[in-house]
C-alpha cells in the first residue's frame, strides 16, 4: 500500500475537559497518513485516480473546528472516519497534537495516534 502523508495540519478547535477548554479554545495539530494504491493516478497522471490531499486537509480541519468532544481520542476517531470516506483510501494513521493541553508540568507536546482502516 501507498502513503500520502499530510503533516502539521493546524486549526483551532474547543475541545477538552475543563471549561476553560471549551470557551477559550486551543491549537490542535494533526498529522495523517493515508493509505491507498497511488499506480492507477500515476498511469495516467490522474488526480480523480488517487486521494485529493487539499480536500482532505480542509475536511480534517473543518472536524476540529467543529462540534467540540471532550477528549482527543474522539476527536482522532472522527478525523480517521472523515478520510475513510474517501473513496480510494483504505488505511489511515492520525496522530492529533494538542501542544498547549493543561498540564501543571512543563512539556513538549501531547498525542494521541490511532490506525483505522475499512476492514
Amino acid at each position: 500500500m501507498d502513503r500520502v502523508a499530510l503533516r502539521g495540519l493546524k486549526a483551532r478547535g474547543h475541545h477538552g475537559v475543563f471549561p476553560k477548554e471549551r470557551e477559550e479554545g486551543q491549537t490542535f495539530i494533526v498529522d495523517l497518513v493515508l493509505g491507498l494504491d497511488t499506480r492507477p493516478a500515476a498511469a495516467d497522471d490522474d488526480l480523480t485516480k488517487t486521494v485529493h490531499y487539499g480536500i482532505v486537509a480542509e475536511e480534517v480541519v473543518a472536524v476540529v473546528e467543529g462540534e467540540p468532544v471532550d477528549l482527543i481520542e474522539t476527536l482522532a476517531e472522527r478525523i480517521a472516519r472523515t478520510c475513510l470516506k474517501h473513496e480510494g483510501v483504505q488505511e489511515v494513521e492520525v496522530c492529533v497534537h494538542k501542544p498547549d493541553a493543561p498540564i501543571t508540568v512543563p512539556f513538549d507536546d501531547v498525542t494521541v495516534t490511532i490506525t483505522r482502516s475499512r476492514v
